[in-house]
């Protein structure tokens, strides 16, 4: 781990999180994993840092730990607005309404949030940012999940066709792992 991940690290162990439990491993190791993901498609570091953060305040699913929202500006000053956005709206989005935008072209994108009801409204630059972080989170666990190899498949496909070369290689490295289905 370099030294610039310490102060990330310090916060997230500080939470307690290493001893969460997370698709047959530890959250942090979750984390850390999708964080490492992303880095490896040289993409922005704020947008791998909202990867690491990217269920910070729980998700649809991930319920096991949750930093309260009224945290959340200590979060901002930790990894700056742009990746603590990164992160609330993967936590807070309808994941059906994210898979509803996937083949929409132009802004705004229109979220829904699963708790308030409320629109979140992003650009296309922050919408394929959501997208990269949420299929990369999927493509880490996928393997361990107990969801299966079916879940949400046609979404996570379109959303590594939306995003380019990079996340269509990491999607099918992750699918040639899928067990072959066996006639019974």
């Amino acid at each position: 781990m370099s030294a610039a991940l310490q102060p990330y690290m310090d916060f997230l162990l500080a939470l307690g999180i290493d001893q969460v439990p997370h698709t047959r491993k530890t959250y942090l190791g979750h984390l850390v994993n999708v964080y490492n993901l992303l880095k490896s498609q040289e993409l922005d570091e704020e947008v791998c840092l909202g990867g690491l953060f990217h269920s910070i305040y729980g998700t649809e699913k991930f319920q096991n730990f949750k930093l309260p929202l009224d945290r959340r500006a200590e979060l901002v000053s930790l990894i700056g607005p742009r990746a603590e956005h990164l992160a609330y709206w993967n936590c807070l989005m309808d994941r059906s309404s994210l898979d509803a935008l996937l083949t929409q072209a132009a802004e705004p994108f229109m979220l829904w949030n699963r708790e308030s009801g409320e629109a979140m409204s992003l650009t296309a630059v922050e919408y394929n940012d959501l997208c990269t972080v949420h299929l990369f989170d999927w493509l880490e666990q996928a393997p361990r999940s107990r969801f299966g190899w079916d879940y949400r498949r046609a979404a996570y496909r379109q959303m590594a066709d939306r995003l380019g070369t990079g996340a269509r290689q990491a999607y099918a490295a992750v699918y040639a792992a899928e067990p072959m289905a066996t006639d019974t």
